[in-house]
């Protein structure tokens, strides 16, 4: 950490990990689709990416796309995922667990916590679909995550700055909150101000134009709201050193 600042940037595939280091990331949260808002990546994704990068890489278990509400199969395999994570390099966790009444799932986080140890954990984003965040911080410190990663529980964290300060304000040094949506150049400053995070969270994209050369324009790989075939979201490193110095406040 520099300057008071840790950045994460998430990523999906190994170029961005390996930009996001060249970027100056502190952290990389490790997933595959991150269109899903990012589930558990392969563990050859993992393997390669800790071969080219030496920051600390935390890996994302979410068996599915959609809400937190995890079925005794899906627990399964997120224990599975997490055994596999800790055997092939991972640094750290990241996974979240709701009830169906939108509360912290306090048995299910226990369990998972159990195996994950002795590697820290983050609580991701499920937190932003709690229904009450205030006491829902209380629980994750309870049970003793280390980080959680929330927008304020609205559509992005300078949406949601004003909760996400006041959990600060909560948290007291027990956690860290650490500010996460739509984090980009322009608004950086003002969510890290307002917050007094010492930790953020962003992807830093931008879209790279595929190398094919012969393109099939009738045929879609998924669904309708998918991405392009031919078009790839990568961190940049030059959006990813321009965060890392606005946090660095030298800009």
């Amino acid at each position: 950490m520099d300057d008071g600042f840790l950045m994460e940037v998430c990523v999906d595939s190994v170029e961005s990990a390996v930009n996001a280091e060249r970027g100056g990331a502190g952290r990389i949260e490790l997933c595959a689709g991150l269109v899903e808002g990012g589930t558990t990546p392969s563990m050859g994704l993992l393997q390669v990416v800790k071969q080219c990068v030496r920051v600390p890489v935390f890996v994302m278990i979410r068996p599915r796309g959609g809400d937190f509400l995890y079925s005794d199969r899906e627990v399964e395999v997120m224990k599975a995922d997490i055994r596999l994570a800790k055997l092939h390099g991972a640094d750290g966790l990241v996974f979240g667990a709701l009830t169906e009444d939108g509360r912290i799932d306090t048995e299910l986080c226990t369990a998972l916590l159990a195996v994950c140890r002795p590697l820290p954990v983050t609580f991701h984003r499920a937190f932003d679909m709690v229904h009450d965040p205030l006491v829902a911080l209380e629980t994750l410190i309870s049970l003793g995550f280390e980080r959680v990663l929330t927008s304020g529980c609205d559509s992005s964290a300078l949406e949601g700055l004003s909760l996400i300060k006041r959990l600060a304000e909560q948290a007291k040094g027990r956690i860290v909150v650490v500010p996460g949506g739509v984090i980009t150049e322009r608004n950086l400053q003002r969510i890290l101000e307002g917050s007094t995070a010492s930790e953020f969270h962003c992807s830093a994209r931008s879209a790279r134009d595929s190398g094919m050369k012969f393109r099939n324009p009738n045929v879609v790989m998924g669904a309708s709201f998918s991405a392009p075939e031919y078009s790839i979201k990568v961190a940049d490193v030059a959006k990813v050193r321009t965060l890392n110095a606005i946090a660095k406040n030298i800009l």
